[in-house]
Parts: C-alpha cells; structure tokens; sequence
C-alpha cells in the first residue's frame, strides 16, 4: 500500500506569489537551522552587560528551572506544527510522505531514518509539522523526532525546537518517552547522525548503520517495533564539498564531529533571486519520505548481543528491500544499491 499526501500544485500553475511564499519558506528554515542557535546565544550574552540586563537574567533563571524539560518529553506546540510557513516549505521541493503499512497506536516505534542529508529537510517537514497530514495518515501516532542533545543548550532556540516535538537523541530522553503509560509514542532516530552528513553527495545513497546498533538496543528494552524510514532525494537538495577518507581534511571533519558533536560541512545551493549564482537557499529537487513495514521486537529490560545483532541484520535487510521496491518510482536508477558503511 503506498500513499502520498497533500500533493503541491505543478510549477507550472504557480503564480509568482505562491513561488516567492515557497522560497521564503525553504530560506527560513535554512537561516534557522544554521544561525538562530548561535544568535540567541550571544544576545542573550551581550545583552548582560547593557541596560537590558534583566531580559538575559530572567530567561537565565527561567533556563535553569526549565533544564531538564527536553529530557522528559519536551513541550509541543501544535500551533507551531501546523502553521502555513510548512505547506510553503513542503511545496518549494516538494516533499511528500509515503505511507506503505499499518503502524496501529497500541503500540511503540522507533523510527530508523536515513539518510540524515545536510539538514534533515524531509524528516522535519514530515514527522515535526502536519505539512503532509502525519497525524491523518497515521492516526494515534505521536511522532518526535530526536536531534543532537547539544541544540538544547541554547538560549531560545532550545525552546523553538522543542515546540515541533524535538527531543535530544540521549539515553534519559528517549527512554523517559517509550515509557509513558499512553501507547502510540513514535522516536524518529536519524541513524546516521552527523558522520552521514559527510556523505550526503546528490545521486548517492551511502548510510552509516553497519556499526550504528544503539537504536535496535533501545526497541529491545521498550519492546518498541522497528520501523525503517528512507527519503529519496534527500542528499540531492545541496551541493557538498566531499573530501576523500583519509585526506587531512576528512580527518579535521571528524575530530570537530568528535569534539562538537555535528560535522563541519562544505556545502551551497542556488542563489536567493538567480538559480545561477551560489547561495544558501536549496535546489528544489523532489524530497519522497517512505515509512516501511514495522518489525515486531520482544522486550528485553538487558538484551543479549546475539538478539541486538539479530533484529539489527533483520532491520538492515528491511531498509534496503524498502529501497529497492521505491527507488525507480523516486527517481533513483534502478542500477543504484544502497551503500553501508
């Protein structure tokens, strides 16, 4: 079964408008993504040492009392998830989201998505807002999609982030969400995690999961059902400066990842007004996000090598059945295979 949702007008019947809306929205996830973090960060610094010094003490205090907030569940605001900068957002590509089984509420997920890309474009604008419908398409379903634990460290946009339902990708937070008593929790993991970013070359499809097994843990102790997720056209919406393993570059990429957490890329897009000149905002390639089949996982409170090692081939198998069976429909010559690393 495969069903897609809210499908964008051609762009050919787009008025000058509706392209500019669809421009703004893909720019301001873009500037948001990259600099809304560290903007707030030294406002909230700077403004210590000027007369509006209380502004940064009360959202301080505010800090410190809220800090452990996105470790238990986050606060999620459905205003934020379905306003229409979304639908402009999910148009600009477009995006769309598959749906190919059942995934009943009466029970735990967790979402295996691949490939992370350079901003995980897809999977916020699928799991994180109602652009295309999730809640329609899978009713009783509470997605959260889980990110970098360090975003919440900052000032302001920690609070953004958690509005969409983000939770950091941490041990504390997604067991504190897979134990809630109300059933139909939903984790989206992004496997590959920064290290796949550096891979995300259009046309390829390389993951890193061959050694990533932490996620198969985690089904285990909840007994949460696995479900792999890929989005076709993912790597193809930027252009990336890849450098080959090995080379002095690929290592000081590694050593920031390993230091900070997120890999240092070298990436572009198309201009702003020319789609001739260099810029931050994306290629408008077709994004296509296909939820798969979910595989049953028993639950073991302290789960044996032998059973991680087992349902993490079983999941590896599935997610490359998935992309063979929805690859030509999404573009991909059928000539391409996935990649593991």
């Amino acid at each position: 079964m495969g069903v897609a949702t809210a499908p964008p007008p051609p762009t050919t019947s787009k008025t000058l408008q509706k392209q500019y809306l669809e421009a703004v929205g893909a720019y301001q996830y873009v500037l948001t993504f990259l600099f809304m973090g560290p903007f707030f960060s030294l406002l909230v610094f700077v403004l210590l040492f000027t007369s509006l010094w209380t502004f940064s003490v009360v959202y301080l205090v505010w800090l410190y009392v809220d800090w452990d907030t996105p470790n238990q569940g986050g606060r999620r605001s459905e205003w934020i998830r379905n306003q229409a900068i979304w639908r402009q957002l999910r148009d600009y590509y477009p995006v769309k989201l598959v749906k190919t089984a059942e995934l009943p509420p009466d029970q735990n997920y967790v979402l295996g998505a691949h490939p992370h890309g350079i901003m995980c474009t897809g999977f916020l604008c699928n799991f994180s807002t109602e652009s295309n419908g999730f809640s329609q398409l899978f009713p009783g379903l509470r997605p959260r999609l889980a990110v970098l634990a360090g975003l919440f460290y900052l000032p302001v946009y920690r609070d953004y982030i958690m509005s969409f339902g983000l939770c950091p990708v941490s041990r504390q937070s997604l067991d504190f969400i897979l134990s809630q008593p109300q059933l139909g929790q939903a984790v989206v993991i992004m496997v590959g995690g920064a290290h796949e970013a550096l891979y995300s070359v259009p046309g390829e499809h390389c993951l890193t999961l061959q050694k990533r097994k932490g996620f198969v843990r985690l089904a285990l102790r909840h007994g949460a059902s696995l479900v792999p997720v890929y989005s076709f056209g993912e790597n193809d919406i930027f252009r990336l400066k890849a450098f080959a393993t090995g080379s002095w570059q690929h290592w000081c990429q590694l050593t920031f990842k390993k230091l900070m957490g997120f890999s240092p890329c070298i990436f572009w897009g198309r201009g702003l007004f020319s789609a001739t000149s260099w810029g931050l905002l994306p290629f408008a390639a077709p994004i296509t996000t296909v939820v798969g089949h979910p595989i049953p996982v028993p639950q073991r409170l302290r789960p044996t090598e032998e059973e991680v090692n087992h349902y993490h081939a079983l999941y590896m198998k599935a997610l490359e059945q998935l992309f063979e069976e929805h690859k030509e429909s999404c573009g991909v010559p059928a000539s391409t295979c996935l990649t593991f690393i």
